[in-house]
């Protein structure tokens, strides 16, 4: 038997170089060295991992190095999970009386009162409970930096503003000084401690016993680079024990002297550098992994030009004597290094995900075989998610997704949402429709009443609701309990009134609440939600619109883990994750700048001076930490690189990792083999076939379906698109109006028709003196009761007093010796191929005179059709409507002579009116009566040919600026872009 790993003399500092699976050799050490003692040595031993995925990866990896075999492996302990009087601790090991760590959600709520209580010194004050909680958020990343790091700022906060310094530093250090004694006094008072504090004071006691007296057994740390001081002393503490040792993940033990020199925090070394300098182990003195020695070599020539790319950017220059180096070595090295290394450039996000997406599907259609993609993009690791489930495949992931994004998180915002305006017709319809929600069938409601201009109030709403009052009702009940007895409220207050609606909208017949709370989702928007309860009296008081939004952000700050059956071969990881864990493919994505790395974070307490005078680390530490991730992960043995070339519509810019790989190819005359084929494979995915538009549709219904009645307007439709007619005459096919769409140009049309009406009928012969006020204030209501928005009726009224002034004097001057009437209704029959036809109208007006004609006027608030278009035909009303006056379809007037045609543009705008005529009395509006007249023959008649086809804007010239209801069906923008025209 050789000798173990924890009998050699010498250093107990070992290194696992990044092109090996850190998990399996790390595994495959400890159990070549401990298995043959006895199931119990394995057993014994501790090993200590930095993530909880990472001692779940090292206990997978031990059955692969057993073979298959049943063992019993180490205790495997997450270094952020040790707690006292667990395993690794003995008992009586801490002689330290640690309060409970405070619940994370309780905390982010007790920062936020504390914040409130300090807004006197926030500049500015706090605006919301939301701007509150974002300034808690900052605080408490503040707290834990001084926790994680051990500072003691003491009294040095008072020295560190300086009459150079801006202004807001100096409140900035007040806030802080005060927050600073405020918060310990609160966590005392609560009996708990921050988490982070709890940790570092358990790793420092750990230490101090682990070095004061050494455990006995096997004690392993992997896989940390030991950037918090604590940790650095536990692993300094471990490697001293007399079985101990300390497993460092890639460390660069071929970087030259000169350049480890200059390794600064930004650099992949940085935090080894750091650890080794502090433990006075030098970077020879580290040995080589007993597994990863035995191991074959492939792979450490993608090692050293992934060191060799991101060394210190001083040393940088001498890349190409770095090249020269390697090829002395092996002429073939930087080939050899990048052989299983490829780059994908995807043009946007979208198709990053699906070229991703593919690539680890492809890996599973190999048996055995795994893969993973690694990146700290967390959205990127949704969308690859979803992408996957169109092949049902469920991958490992740590993304999980937010909160506000699952079912139960949606139904809170919309609840939410319905307090700040409870009448929202969308709000309302998110409500109804949510898959939670039992009050019962919403089609009928929508259709009355959640479509179209929306009700002002509940009575309206229900009034317009009908026959689906009593859901209606339901649904109002459930949102008058979120109603608000003052302008603000305690947050728990509110928080309770959400919960209680969330539990009225889902109850069933039996009073329970179904999947309302369960799965992940729900439990944890009850924790959430039950947190609020419990502690929102501790936040800031909040109006309607301002809860929504606290909501909202602790929402989309809470991470839901699917769980669940997942791929056992596909994972999906963060950057940190990925340290201990690989697969035979790794792709790498969201190399840009900003994401790997991200941005250095911005510090709203403490300027760069400021951080460094108390001891804090710079912002570019996590720069080195991120480029160690990216190291470790870019030496697998196959490694997809993706870049993505647009962000959020913008040009990115590569990473300076991806940028320096490239550079150093080049410099020996190669590139980093690129992956084409994926993203033609991503492009062709959801591509549509060549482009080969059909014809515009032409449908052929039966004669016996085809309409023998239609109004004037619907002549029109037939004469300009006889597919709307089809449509909506023959199909049914009714357009539904948007949730909570706009009634501006509807409601004046609707109006003024009814204004005048009322106005008419109200004084048919003699007008009032104050005529233009009279004719204002119809219009005025009835805009109201079409449905337009109070807040519009500021402007309406200026153009409603230009308009009722030009109907004032119009109104005088045609009621001379006229008797008017409004809104009637006429028709008129004539013979066709398939028989009687019958074509109705709705004279807005119509003035008789003495001497036998009949002057139709119709209202525009809109542009009228063009004396071309009504003498051609392609707008028939006003003709139509005079053919069937002189026949005398109208049975309240008799026959009468066409008189004027006149269309009546009513804007309010100046000038506020006009008058257009389209045809004078007398032969002009005869001739043109009985050429429409003629016109609607020869339209039946051809209509009434069982060949004729119902083709979509058979008259381009006069359709072009006109839309249509049913262009989406009839594929307008398809057959008419493809050259053909609407001629018919």
């Amino acid at each position: 038997m050789t000798q173990a790993f924890f009998e050699q003399p010498g250093s107990r500092w070992f290194n696992i170089p990044a092109h090996r699976p850190f998990a399996e050799d790390l595994a495959q050490g400890l159990y070549d060295a401990l298995a043959p003692r006895g199931p119990e040595a394995l057993a014994d031993a501790v090993v200590l991992t930095p993530t909880r995925r990472g001692a779940r990866a090292l206990a997978d990896a031990f059955i692969k190095a057993s073979g298959g075999q049943a063992v019993l492996p180490p205790q495997m302990r997450p270094l952020g999970d040790l707690e006292a009087g667990e395993p690794p601790f003995e008992p009586g090991d801490l002689a330290l009386d640690l309060p409970a760590a405070i619940d994370p959600l309780r905390r982010r709520f007790e920062l936020t009162r504390l914040v409130s209580e300090l807004a006197e010194h926030i500049p500015g004050g706090l605006v919301s409970a939301g701007a509150a909680l974002e300034l808690a958020d900052a605080l408490g990343g503040f707290l834990d930096g001084l926790q994680i790091e051990e500072v003691d700022v003491g009294d040095r906060l008072a020295s560190l503003v300086g009459a150079e310094l801006a202004e807001h530093w100096e409140v900035s250090r007040t806030f802080l000084e005060k927050a600073l004694a405020l918060w310990p006094e609160r966590l005392r008072a609560l009996g708990v401690a921050d988490v982070s504090e709890r940790r570092v004071r358990l790793l420092r006691r750990l230490a101090e016993v682990w070095t004061q007296s050494p455990p006995k057994g096997v004690l392993v740390a992997a896989g940390s680079t030991g950037t918090a001081p604590a940790t650095r002393a536990l692993l300094i503490a471990v490697a001293a024990a007399p079985r101990g040792a300390v497993v460092l993940p890639g460390l660069d033990q071929d970087l030259a002297d000169k350049a480890w020199a200059k390794v600064d925090v930004q650099h992949p070394q940085g935090a080894l550098k750091r650890l080794l300098d502090e433990a006075r182990v030098g970077k020879r003195d580290v040995s080589l992994w007993p597994a990863s020695i035995r191991a074959e070599s492939a792979g450490r020539w993608r090692r050293r030009i992934v060191n060799e790319a991101l060394r210190p950017a001083e040393e940088t220059a001498d890349w190409l004597a770095v090249i020269a180096g390697l090829r002395a070595e092996h002429p073939d090295a930087i080939a050899e290094g990048l052989t299983g290394l490829s780059l994908v450039n995807a043009r946007t996000e979208e198709e990053a995900a699906t070229a991703t997406a593919l690539l680890l599907r492809e890996a599973l259609e190999t048996p055995g075989r795994t893969a993973a993609l690694v990146t700290p993009d967390q959205v990127l690791a949704r969308r690859v998610t979803a992408r996957l489930a169109r092949w049902g495949v469920v991958p490992d992931s740590s993304a999980g997704e937010s909160l506000a994004g699952s079912r139960c998180g949606v139904l809170a915002a919309l609840v939410a949402r319905a307090a700040v305006d409870p009448t929202d017709p969308v709000t309302l319809l998110g409500l109804l429709k949510h898959p939670f929600t039992r009050l019962g069938d919403s089609a009928a409601l929508e259709r009355a009443a959640l479509r179209g201009p929306r009700a002002r109030d509940w009575d309206e709403l229900r009034t317009k609701a009908k026959d689906a009052a009593p859901l209606a009702g339901r649904l109002e009940a459930v949102v008058a309990g979120l109603a608000w007895d003052a302008e603000a409220d305690s947050p728990a207050v509110a928080a309770r009134r959400t919960v209680e609606a969330m539990e009225a909208l889902a109850a069933d017949e039996g009073g329970g609440t179904g999947e309302l709370w369960a799965g992940h989702g729900g439990e944890a928007m009850a924790r959430l939600l039950g947190a609020l309860v419990r502690e929102g009296d501790a936040l800031p008081r909040v109006t309607p619109r301002q809860f929504a939004d606290l909501l909202q952000r602790l929402m989309d700050g809470e991470t839901v883990r699917s769980g669940g059956a997942t791929h056992p071969r596909l994972r999906i990881l963060g950057a940190i994750e990925a340290r201990l864990v690989r697969a035979d493919r790794l792709v790498v994505a969201g190399l840009e700048e900003g994401v790997w790395p991200g941005g250095a974070p911005l510090d709203p307490f403490l300027s760069r001076p400021m951080r460094e005078m108390l001891g804090l680390p710079s912002p570019e530490r996590r720069i080195g930490l991120a480029a160690h991730d990216f190291a470790q992960a870019a030496c697998a043995p196959e490694v997809i690189l993706l870049h993505t070339e647009r962000r959020e519509g913008a040009p990115s810019v590569k990473s300076r990792w991806l940028w320096r790989l490239e550079t150093l190819a080049r410099g020996a005359g190669l590139a980093i083999p690129g992956r084409a084929e994926v993203l033609d494979w991503a492009r062709a995915l959801d591509a549509p076939g060549g482009y080969d538009p059909v014809k515009r549709p032409a449908p052929v219904p039966p004669v016996a379906h085809r309409p023998r009645e239609l109004a004037v307007t619907r002549v029109e439709s037939l004469t300009r698109d006889p597919y709307a007619v089809w449509a909506r005459d023959i199909l049914r096919l009714y357009p539904l109006d948007r949730p909570d769409e706009q009634a501006d140009a509807r409601a004046r049309g609707t109006a003024i028709h009814a204004a005048f009406e009322r106005f008419a009928e109200t004084y048919p012969g003699e007008l009032p003196a104050d005529a233009a006020a009279t004719f204002q204030t119809l219009y005025l209501d009835e805009l109201l009761k079409a449905g337009l928005p109070h807040e519009a009726m500021a402007r309406e009224a200026a153009l409603a007093a230009e308009a009722a002034a030009w109907v004032a004097d119009l109104e005088r001057e045609r009621r001379d010796g006229r008797r008017i009437t409004v809104e009637l209704k006429g028709e008129r029959t004539i013979q066709a191929p398939a028989g009687p036809f019958k074509v109705t109208a709705r004279a807005d007006r119509i003035e008789v005179t003495a001497d036998g004609h009949g002057h139709i006027l119709d209202y525009k608030t809109g542009k009228a059709p063009s004396k071309k278009e009504v003498q051609t035909g392609f707008s028939p009303q006003l003709t139509l409507t005079a053919a069937i006056l002189e026949a005398g379809g109208f049975p309240d007037l008799g026959p009468l002579k066409p008189g004027d045609l006149t269309y009546l543009e009513i804007t309010g705008r100046r000038p506020a009116g006009k008058v257009e005529t389209r045809a004078a009395a007398g032969d002009e509006s005869a001739e043109a009566a009985a050429r429409a007249l003629e016109g609607l023959h020869k339209l039946v008649g051809r209509f009434d040919d069982p060949a004729q086809p119902y083709l979509s804007r058979v008259a381009p010239q006069f359709v072009k600026a006109r839309m249509s209801d049913y262009d989406h069906l009839a594929r307008v923008f398809e057959w008419s872009t493809s050259g053909e025209e609407g001629e018919e």
